[in-house]
């Protein structure tokens, strides 16, 4: 599991229309001239060498092997010319590998941007989206030339697997045109239905007034079939498909939108905190079945889920958490290691400040709809875009799911936490130490 985290990305990620001009590519190694080899230390160079057993687009390819050294850390990389500042590139190469424990981060291809003088322009772009295809594996990246940028190092490393060995393949550099603009209309409700026999239709009353009619996407909170009714969970759920889900399937035909809401469904003897997602035909699109559960809802006889899925639309890809899962890293990083754009947070209350840093940490966006939690929509970078201002309010924004937020000394962080984070490192929980 654990060399696989960042491996399904490029399926679901958006690809820059138009044509691309070749900058550089290279699929026949058997001459290397151009390229060199690179570590930060000479004691931490890794073994170099071309490979005809291992080729996928022509005889040869390049080879990186940590030649028995815990420190090896480098590899080849070329220089290319001729970039232009500002403009726009693809990046695409093929790796397989052998005996690499943990290639989300010891699989490393990026881009060094350099200025005239040789200094480094910006910051490094990995390339970090990629596909299985047969025993190889394609990563890219689309990314914008930095200011004074005139030139890049074309990097091709194995980090600290002493063991193995990478074999990199086809490889394309294209300027590519300017990504087009992908937006989508957010909106969430802030609404506490209270002594009320149907907290549904209380919702749908809120909708029907104050969401705009072209919203592509609703959000309700958690819960919407018991709050305000003084009922246990056993006494809401039902299955999904069922009645709430139908309502809501209608809402989103009538509305040609997306609805999110968190409902309690029953499978057979279990109970679950779930959410679902409907698409603008109202067809079931997904559901997420709660994975961390408080010990007040374990004590009202809901069982956890056990998987952190992501569902495609037509604007992008989506996470679904709810509530106390924002207090654990784990669910966000899951999602967006799968390519989600956005996370939903259907929430009953929570921290403000947690929900904060799952979006700085993994660079998505975050719409919430709460209780005793805002409804809000937070940028990749942790700050409020809207937020509803009271009860029965809506907060609604256009996003622009192609728009990149670069952290000063980081980049692009969507990218660059999935290169660098070490899920190989065993996480173990026996209980509190002393």
């Amino acid at each position: 599991m654990h060399r696989l985290l960042g491996l399904f990305l490029v399926a679901i990620a958006p690809i820059a229309a138009g044509a691309a001009d070749v900058v550089f590519e290279q699929s026949d190694f058997r001459q290397t001239t151009g390229w060199s080899t690179w570590s930060q230390r000479p004691d931490s160079l890794p073994r170099t060498f071309t490979e005809a057993l291992h080729s996928r687009g022509g005889p040869v390819s390049l080879a990186v092997n940590g030649d028995s050294n815990p420190a090896a850390h480098g590899g080849w990389q070329r220089a290319i010319p001729g970039i232009v500042a500002g403009r726009w590139y693809r990046a695409t190469a093929y790796y397989r590998t052998d005996a690499v424990p943990a290639e989300n981060w010891q699989v490393v291809s990026r881009l060094d941007w350099r200025q005239a003088n040789g200094q480094r322009s910006g910051e490094v772009d990995y390339l970090a989206w990629a596909q299985r295809d047969g025993a190889w594996t394609r990563l890219t990246i689309e990314a914008q030339a930095p200011a004074k940028a005139s030139s890049l190092q074309w990097q091709f490393f194995l980090a600290n697997a002493p063991q193995g060995t990478v074999y990199w393949d086809d490889l394309r550099l294209e300027e590519i045109p300017a990504p087009a603009p992908r937006r989508v209309k957010v909106s969430t409700v802030r609404q506490r239905p209270s002594q009320t026999k149907d907290p549904v239709g209380d919702f749908l009353a809120t909708i029907a007034a104050h969401v705009p009619a072209d919203a592509d996407l609703i959000l309700l909170p958690e819960g919407i079939t018991v709050v305000g009714t003084g009922k246990a969970y056993a006494d809401v759920v039902e299955t999904i498909p069922g009645p709430t889900s139908d309502r809501l399937a209608k809402l989103a035909r009538t509305r040609k939108a997306y609805v999110v809401a968190g409902l309690y469904e029953r499978e057979g003897k279990v109970l679950y905190n779930t959410s679902i997602l409907l698409d603008r035909q109202g067809k079931l699109l997904g559901r997420y079945r709660k994975v961390n559960l408080p010990a007040g809802e374990v004590e009202g006889g809901l069982t956890p889920g056990t998987s952190y899925p992501v569902f495609p639309t037509d604007f992008g890809t989506v996470g679904m958490m709810i509530c106390y899962d924002v207090f654990f890293p784990e669910p966000a990083r899951a999602m967006a290691s799968q390519g989600a754009d956005l996370i939903l947070l259907p929430i009953w209350g929570g921290d403000e400040t947690l929900a904060k840093a799952r979006v700085i940490e993994n660079g998505i966006y975050l719409i919430s709809s709460g209780y005793d939690y805002p409804s809000h929509i937070l940028n990749p970078l942790g700050e409020v875009l809207s937020q509803a201002p009271g009860d029965r309010t809506v907060a609604t924004v256009v996003l622009d799911l192609e728009k990149r937020y670069p952290q000063q000394y980081l980049g692009d962080v969507r990218t660059r936490r999935i290169k660098e984070s070490r899920v190989d490192v065993p996480l173990s929980f026996p209980g509190l130490r002393r």
